[in-house]
């Protein structure tokens, strides 16, 4: 193993030795952007990584992680505040305006919707049995169930769902 000044130069092995982890999380390191000395290419070209730079990265990352990457730097903190500010006030404009609309609305919406395409989509068999009845030709069978299916779900899109009508 070479010795650099700090840390030492140690193969993928040596590095998930060093520090008691599988290959697979070394591996994961690469991915996530951990120092490299030398990057292996194919069979017999060995990776080298700097334990002590692997240190300081695993290190700057449990900072990272701790901090939700918050910056120390106090002029990047007041940006970060006034972009947030301003995020916060074009949301609550954007709610008076009536463009963006609460989860639990959203969902309360979709589930009555859904609901009714239920309905429509059940109540299909009781509509369509008279016109099919007798019906022979596969075609004019399939036309008539689509029409249906396209009647029961065209009625919940024209329809104005309010909450006080299903509550």
């Amino acid at each position: 193993m070479a010795v650099s000044s700090k840390g030492q130069n140690v193969s993928r092995k040596g590095l998930s030795d060093v520090f008691g982890v599988a290959l697979t999380t070394v591996d994961a390191w690469v991915k996530r952007g951990c120092p490299v000395v030398v990057r292996g290419h194919g069979k017999g070209s060995e990776w080298q990584f700097n334990t002590a730079q692997i240190s300081q990265w695993l290190q700057d990352q449990a900072v990272d992680n701790a901090t939700g990457g918050i910056p120390d730097n106090k002029d990047e903190l007041e940006l970060r505040k006034q972009k947030a500010e301003t995020e916060l006030a074009e949301l609550k404009l954007a709610k008076e305006k009536g463009e963006v609309a609460l989860i639990s609305e959203f969902e309360r919406a979709q589930s009555i919707a859904f609901s009714i395409i239920r309905s429509n989509i059940l109540n299909i068999p009781q509509r369509a049995v008279l016109q099919l009845l007798g019906e022979t030709d596969e075609r004019t069978f399939k036309e008539k169930l689509r029409a249906e299916l396209v009647l029961a779900l065209e009625t919940v899109a024209d329809s104005d769902i309010e909450d006080d009508e299903y509550e």
